[in-house]
């Protein structure tokens, strides 16, 4: 895995936009599922998703938000945010083998705080926005660039 750097508040600027790209996979779903505690059978039940008007499983609405905030944390502004508050509007159900686009844009910036708003969008490979909203962070004053720990899953 590469570096990661963040984009410091003072030269953050409005209309500044970062991007990341997922197929979602069943495994990910399972690992959503376990992480967040959401045994919702519409979810990993295949036999139980088939009889909804779904016709299969589906993500999680959360995972949508899990995408976002890993740009956020990764990328826009980066390592050091500080994540206040996400509105999310959940528009299209996303499905096993869905190829993701995660989008953030800078809308608004509040010197008090540092604090800064962002439009973000999760937009699937037909151009359909699966989820769309607002986060609010606290940016980052100084520059960082971090290597990525994967977890220790053996660790208590």
């Amino acid at each position: 895995m590469d570096a990661l750097s963040n984009v410091p508040y003072s030269t953050l600027s409005i209309g500044q936009q970062a991007s990341s790209t997922r197929v979602v996979s069943r495994r990910d779903i399972q690992l959503f599922a376990l992480a967040s505690g959401d045994w919702n059978p519409l979810h990993l039940d295949d036999d139980y998703a088939a009889t909804t008007h779904f016709g299969e499983c589906i993500a999680h609405g959360m995972f949508t938000g899990a995408l976002i905030s890993a740009v956020l944390a990764n990328q826009l502004p980066g390592p050091g945010t500080v994540y206040l508050e996400q509105a999310l509007r959940f528009r299209a159900p996303v499905h096993i083998g869905d190829t993701l686009e995660t989008r953030v844009s800078v809308s608004e910036k509040r010197d008090r705080g540092q604090r800064v708003v962002l439009d973000c969008e999760v937009v699937n490979q037909d151009g359909k926005r699966v989820a769309t909203g607002t986060a609010t962070v606290i940016a980052p004053t100084e520059s960082l660039t971090v290597m990525p720990r994967s977890p220790d899953l053996d660790s208590p």
